[in-house]
């Protein structure tokens, strides 16, 4: 790493070095992102030898107090290079971006759109918990309960990287709280996830091809809801891709996020498109519904939370739901990486 960083060094250091910005900047992000990780390895190594010299007095006064200090401490730094090395495995270009993450409810009705609610909530502890900041941007309640679509994005480091491995069917089985008979149900919901454009990605999209309605915001919101039609659908004609955002204040705001969404599916189209990866973005795409779903929540009759991309399991179903789901997320970007 330490070669590659004088490399480019050296390149900066060229006298031509600005004729081409675009590159000269791509160059200069690319050294600060190897020295800022070289700079956490060296933290990490430092703090090994730390703890070792401390480990080896506390051992010969024995020290208790000290010991398991340390123990702590070395769990905590066990857990941060875990999650370095994650990040390792996050090298595209895409998976440093933002986010956008649309839920759909599938098969099952009421229980599917409450499923989808139970996922939204799921996602947005989670975003929490890794500190990333979240926005709802399209809320489409459900007819008694739940959601029936959700999107929202997700900002933070690495944000689409993590989020790209919650794509697929998501299937849930518990017994109804809908059904007087207490009957054990099958709901279905579709987690999509794709890159955030920012302005440096240059998307181009032609006001001929685009249809724009406006409607009244519905769902939850403020005392403006249903009041004016602020709400923005926009339908991208050469493709049918639709996207919509009615939780902005207003009309104009609406409509930029809604072209950022549109914008952002259009990019990672053209990505599936150039790494010709049709053929599995038709496996995500299926029915949401039986024998196509990439986990399985089960809250009866017992209690397991199942990858079947991976075979992770976890038998506490109510802290994954509550957002613990970062050991199936790596578990799958470490099965990547190995098929790679």
């Amino acid at each position: 790493m330490k070669f590659k960083i004088k490399d480019l060094e050296d390149l900066s250091l060229k006298k031509d070095f600005w004729n081409d910005q675009d590159k000269a900047r791509d160059i200069l992000q690319k050294k600060t992102k190897l020295t800022e990780k070289l700079d956490r390895w060296e933290k990490f190594n430092n703090t090994i030898n730390d703890i070792e010299n401390l480990a080896g007095i506390a051992l010969q006064e024995k020290d208790e107090q000290v010991l398991d200090d340390l123990t702590a401490e070395l769990d905590e730094l066990n857990s941060d290079v875990n999650q370095e090395e994650i990040k390792m495995m996050l090298n595209s270009e895409q998976d440093s971006m933002n986010a956008i993450v649309s839920i759909h409810a599938g098969a099952g009705g009421t229980e599917a759109q409450d499923w989808a609610e139970m996922l939204l909530r799921m996602y947005l502890r989670w975003a929490e918990k890794k500190k990333f900041s979240t926005k709802i941007i399209d809320y489409l309640a459900g007819d008694e309960a739940g959601i029936k679509s959700v999107s929202f994005t997700l900002e933070g480091e690495y944000a689409y990287g993590y989020a790209k491995a919650e794509i697929g069917i998501h299937r849930l089985v518990r017994v109804s709280p809908f059904d007087s008979n207490a009957r054990r149900h099958t709901s279905f919901a579709s987690v999509f996830v794709y890159p955030e454009v920012d302005d440096e990605i240059k998307i181009e999209v032609k006001d001929d091809d685009l249809r724009i309605d406006t409607f009244r915001a519905g769902g939850k919101g403020g005392q403006h809801v249903n009041k004016t039609d602020s709400a923005v659908r926009i339908t991208h004609l050469p493709t049918g891709i639709v996207v919509q955002c009615q939780n902005e204040r207003s009309q104009f705001q609406n409509k930029a996020m809604a072209m950022k969404f549109l914008k952002s599916r259009l990019y990672e189209r053209e990505l599936q498109m150039k790494n010709q990866k049709a053929d599995e973005e038709n496996k995500l795409k299926k029915d949401i519904a039986w024998g196509s779903q990439i986990r399985s929540y089960v809250l009866h009759p017992y209690k397991m939370v199942k990858d079947h991309r991976t075979n992770m399991e976890n038998n506490n179903a109510g802290k994954v739901l509550d957002g613990d789901i970062d050991e199936f997320i790596q578990a799958y970007l470490m099965s990547m990486t190995n098929r790679s």
